[in-house]
């Protein structure tokens, strides 16, 4: 009896706290208005690992000649809007980075303007890469397809 009521003990408090929302994803205007970069870099890197990762690698170093390097990129630094909407709706066709020619097919990955902002802040400041300007959801809401 006694470890059937520590069982339903512990079933309902692991449930309860499923049920409460993160403080993280909750409401993108709140977030975007109360979070730092930091923060916003942080939760990039776990949407990076899940999405980008496979082809930009770990260091953002890309593969050559297939998927572009993001590590010292000067695309991300002389193209914020196409950054973005890479980013947001995928990119085919040529582009050039750091001198070279990459002609491949990034399909659209089905991120929310919270998360194209984050994954974008966290690329955009790392691996050598620095921006003076924070990409924010608005900023990516207004690029359009």
């Amino acid at each position: 009896m006694k470890n059937y009521l520590l069982i339903m003990t512990l079933v309902l408090f692991s449930c309860k706290e499923k049920k409460e929302p993160t403080a993280h994803f909750t409401n993108a205007t709140n977030h975007q208005q109360q979070d730092s970069l930091k923060e916003s870099q942080e939760r990039g890197g776990i949407i990076y690992t899940n999405f980008c990762m496979q082809c930009h690698m770990a260091n953002g170093l890309g593969i050559p000649g297939t998927f572009p390097p993001l590590a010292k990129s000067n695309w991300l630094t002389e193209k914020r809007t196409e950054s973005i909407h890479a980013v947001k709706f995928g990119q085919k066709g040529k582009i050039e980075v750091n001198g070279k020619v990459y002609n491949s097919i990034m399909a659209p990955m089905g991120l929310s303007d919270q998360e194209v902002a984050d994954v974008l802040n966290y690329v955009m400041n790392s691996w050598g890469n620095t921006q003076k300007e924070r990409v924010t959801p608005e900023e990516v809401s207004q690029v359009e397809k």
